[in-house]
């Protein structure tokens, strides 16, 4: 199978381009710039595309040969150009998710499915390290890079499949997991989801599909990782893990020998990810997500003996804050310093007043420990100073101040 991926070097769509190469499709692809997994691309001499995305490129490649599926993610606009030209030429298309579940029916994988509002990636890349630590064959595919593993590995021997499985635009909806793991469901997606129901519908239909479910699992009080949510997220592994051993014979680990590989564990791509001595960046930009990560950095600051703790957080998509601003009450309890930057927009609502960095930071119970920021130089020596004052840095965002970070103050 010939199989074409639009935005190949992006977190979302280039381990799943690495899956099917190494699994034996001929793969190939384009990106408007070169992503976080280019240089795992490039490793597999993968022909790529960089720059405008015309459908030029897809022509040449169609006409090297027929390309049997076009690939692409949920933030692909209707009148993308390659999307546009995929379908002109008759090639099939589909978000991710329906590859996805094609690609395991074929291969005959068992799915083990992470799904939940916080937590999923980190409780996903739990899940794939335990598999590899402890010597059991597996394929995976998660949405951000690795320290340790590629984002996305096929192995002709596993059974298994683990997956990062994504809530929004209904994308999990797509899979009937052997067994799918439930971190938390806390409201979300607003564009997505009009209310509470709707998204708690989607969660219920999500685990009828599924053989096994896992979920309000409480916390080993075994694991010594930093953070009461990583903590969880380790249980929530472990737990599943429990139950494939009860129904695999070729799975006979110990809940020790788990549970020693689980505190082991480094960490996943911008999860509570060390940048620098002192300076870490987070996906977190959910309320209740970003009260768990603080809490996570708060411990760290105890018990390492940080002067203070400096958040630079850079909400997500305006939508959102409509949606969320009231539960930023005591999200940050416990911070010494906020520096608030402007939303990152996204999918925007056209009609909603956008909301400034004032307008949200009126809504923390303690106000006066934030302040507006931007991404320049002035906030850049701030840091700097606080770093040098021996404070813990911790980014909190899902938007491009990740890059600006790692640009000013990563090792």
């Amino acid at each position: 199978m010939k199989v074409y991926f639009s935005g190949i070097s992006g977190t979302g769509i280039g381990p799943l381009a690495e899956l099917a190469y190494d699994a034996g499709y001929e793969v190939c692809g384009s990106d408007l710039m070169r992503g976080a997994i280019a240089p795992e691309i490039d490793e597999r001499n993968i022909s790529v595309h960089y720059g405008e995305q015309t459908g030029e490129f897809l022509r040449q490649k169609q006409a090297e040969g027929v390309i049997d599926w076009f690939v692409y993610t949920s933030a692909l606009p209707a009148d993308h150009a390659e999307l546009l030209a995929a379908q002109e030429l008759g090639i099939h298309t589909s978000k991710r998710d329906e590859f996805i579940a094609k690609f395991i029916e074929d291969k005959k994988l068992k799915m083990l499915a992470v799904a939940g509002t916080h937590g999923k990636t980190t409780t996903t890349a739990l899940l794939i390290y335990a598999f590899t630590r402890l010597g059991i064959p597996v394929s995976y595919l998660i949405g951000t890079t690795l320290g340790w593993g590629r984002g996305g590995n096929y192995s002709t021997d596993a059974r298994y499949f683990i997956y990062e499985a994504d809530e929004y635009d209904r994308n999990f909806l797509a899979y009937h997991p052997f067994v799918a793991a439930i971190t938390c469901v806390d409201y979300d997606h607003p564009d997505i989801y009009p209310t509470l129901g709707d998204y708690q519908g989607a969660f219920a239909q999500f685990e009828a599909q599924s053989q096994y479910v896992v979920k309000n699992t409480t916390v080993n009080e075994k694991f010594t990782l930093v953070g009461e949510l990583r903590r969880r997220d380790a249980s929530i592994a472990l737990e599943v893990l429990q139950y494939l051993r009860s129904v695999d014979d070729e799975i006979n680990c110990s809940d020790e020998e788990i549970i020693a590989v689980l505190n082991d564990f480094p960490g996943a791509g911008r999860r509570f990810e060390r940048i620098a001595e002192g300076v870490y960046s987070d996906y977190g930009h959910h309320p209740n997500e970003i009260k768990a990560t603080v809490e996570m950095a708060k411990e760290l600051r105890d018990r390492d003996n940080y002067t203070g703790l400096a958040v630079i957080y850079q909400p997500h998509q305006n939508t959102r804050q409509h949606k969320v601003r009231d539960g930023y009450l005591d999200a940050f309890n416990g911070v010494d310093k906020v520096f608030w930057l402007p939303t990152y927009l996204t999918r925007e609502d056209p009609n909603l007043e956008i909301l400034t960095p004032e307008n949200l930071i009126s809504n923390l119970r303690n106000p006066e420990i934030a302040e507006p920021a931007e991404l320049n130089d002035d906030l850049a020596s701030k840091i700097l100073q606080l770093k040098k004052q021996g404070w813990l840095i911790l980014l909190l965002t899902a938007g491009p101040a990740d890059g600006w970070l790692r640009k000013n103050f990563g090792d």
